[in-house]
């Protein structure tokens, strides 16, 4: 282990990347995180969503921002790039999943997970900073208002969120690592989560996991893709492992690193395709169910625009405030961009249900036929972003997808299991309308999903399940991957059932539960 430049090298830093970071350095483990995407401090983050070269990444169109589009031929996945990975774009929600989850999938039989994980659920809850949302705002009460209409206003709650509060605006010491931590400042309620917190208040990973993981040595990498991992020495990898990477923005110039051990925590999006290129060219022992049991979580993304004469600010509050369960299956969050970030009103349509693609086309001609004032209100509204709220609908009822290489694209999608994934859930439009009907607004989505029926979704699942053996899945119950010593993968992608809710806490659990498996460094 001497002649090896790391004992870990973590492709990706987020969630589970940077759980893997702290808990390793604290074992006493040399460690690299790799990250494809940029540092990003509160001042570099764009204003608003307008600022494309700062908020999307696509750097060969020369934008070098943190928020991933991803369209594949079944869905379309938003993702986080940056170092901190998802949890600088993401909504703050720190939901633990119903028992569902645990006791389904592939990993269902492999332990006791409801019970197993709860230490871990609390430790992320510390780690991550949650806290209860001390203030709904306009479209939160909205949602309470449809709860009560429909009989269920003891489901509404206020959301559990990685947020420091505080006292708005004012700068105070660390307030929860005991003074090891940075400097945190009170959330504004400005409802920006999404576009990068520029005010301090967001927990994102790099104020905690990855801050104290620097504190005890792990060294961060960024702007560097990696493209190939190989054994070295015996084919199973016990001897370790090279790992070589080019920059992900500018000239292609390789490099690498050797390392005893590899964790793959890209993402889905990031970690999947990875792993089916390896298993042809480097990794040929990776399980044949890499790319399998992919999961959409089930969602649907309505944007509901009011076009009442003296609307109320919906962009005030955080990005997700607050949650309704519709039932024990489903359940309904209120999505705020902050003020100005009104660039999704350029890839929406209004959305209408059938299977058909020509129905769906008339549908919307026979809107601006019944509705032409208001739909001209939505599409030309001044102030987008604070009339506009998106309706997140999430479902724990099943159906997976397979990826693979694509010739012409990185990726694609095949139908695996269940149902294909679609864009048009009958519960998710009667919410909508609902919410439609109280701010005097009409129900829209991605054009995709309109338009090829695919939907939109930031939370893909899977692609590198646990199972019995390599058989049934790429990784056992402790993350580790079949067929190679030392080698883990710890991110979305391990995901074996469908959450039905925001799955970034589950995530950061999973890979605690995971590391604690691993032992203190020998000296």
């Amino acid at each position: 282990m001497s002649q090896l430049d790391f004992d870990y090298v973590i492709i990706g830093s987020g969630f589970g990347g940077s759980v893997s970071a702290l808990r390793l350095s604290e074992k006493g483990y040399k460690v690299l995180v790799i990250e494809k995407g940029k540092w990003f401090k509160s001042e570099d983050f764009p204003k608003t969503n307008w600022d494309l070269k700062k908020w999307i990444w696509e750097p060969k169109l020369l934008m070098k921002g943190f928020f991933k589009m991803t369209f594949l031929n079944h869905v379309t996945v938003l993702s986080g790039v940056g170092v901190g990975g998802g949890s600088l774009t993401y909504a703050n929600t720190l939901p633990i999943p119903k028992q569902h989850f645990f006791i389904s999938g592939s990993w269902a039989t492999l332990n006791n997970w409801e019970e197993e994980l709860k230490p871990h659920y609390d430790t992320a809850y510390k780690m991550l900073g949650a806290a209860t949302n001390p203030k709904l705002h306009a479209a939160d009460n909205v949602i309470k208002e449809i709860a009560k209409e429909i009989g269920k206003e003891t489901h509404f709650e206020a959301a559990k969120v990685a947020v420091f509060f505080g006292e708005a605006g004012r700068t105070v010491a660390d307030p929860y690592f005991g003074g090891k931590g940075p400097d945190r400042t009170g959330c504004t309620h400005c409802g920006a989560c999404m576009t990068g917190c520029r005010y301090n208040a967001k927990n994102t990973l790099d104020k905690n996991y990855l801050y104290m993981a620097q504190q005890l040595g792990t060294e961060i990498l960024a702007e560097k893709e990696v493209y190939n991992v190989s054994v070295i020495g015996n084919e199973d990898g016990s001897d370790g492992y090279k790992i070589e990477f080019n920059s992900s923005i500018g000239k292609k110039e390789n490099s690498s690193f050797t390392a005893k051990g590899v964790i793959f925590s890209g993402g889905v999006v990031g970690t999947v395709p990875l792993l089916l290129k390896l298993k042809q060219k480097s990794l040929p022992n990776l399980s044949e169910k890499a790319g399998c049991n992919i999961r959409t979580n089930n969602e649907s993304l309505l944007l509901v625009t009011s076009t009442e004469k003296h609307s109320k600010d919906f962009s005030k509050g955080l990005a997700i405030g607050a949650v309704l369960h519709t039932d024990e299956n489903s359940h309904l969050e209120p999505v705020r961009y902050g003020e100005g970030s009104s660039f999704f009103r350029m890839l929406t349509i209004p959305i209408i249900h059938h299977k058909f693609a020509a129905v769906r086309v008339l549908g919307i001609l026979g809107l601006v036929i019944k509705h032409p004032i208001k739909l001209m209100k939505t599409i030309f509204v001044k102030n987008y972003a604070k009339r506009t709220t998106v309706l997140l609908f999430m479902q724990t009822l099943d159906s997976t997808l397979r990826v693979k290489l694509g010739k012409i694209t990185r990726m694609k999608t095949e139908k695996e299991e269940g149902q294909k994934p679609n864009a048009f859930i009958p519960e998710a439009l009667t919410l909508g309308k609902k919410f439609g009907k109280i701010v005097n607004g009409i129900p829209f989505a991605n054009f995709t999903d309109v338009l090829l029926g695919t939907p939109t979704t930031a939370h893909i699942l899977g692609g590198a399940v646990m199972g019995e053996d390599a058989s049934e899945g790429v990784i056992d119950k402790h993350c580790n991957v079949f067929g190679y010593k030392n080698m883990m993968i710890c991110d979305g992608s391990m995901i074996s059932s469908n959450p039905g809710v925001n799955p970034s806490l589950s995530i950061t659990a999973i890979t605690e539960y995971a590391m604690s498996k691993i032992p203190l460094k020998e000296s």
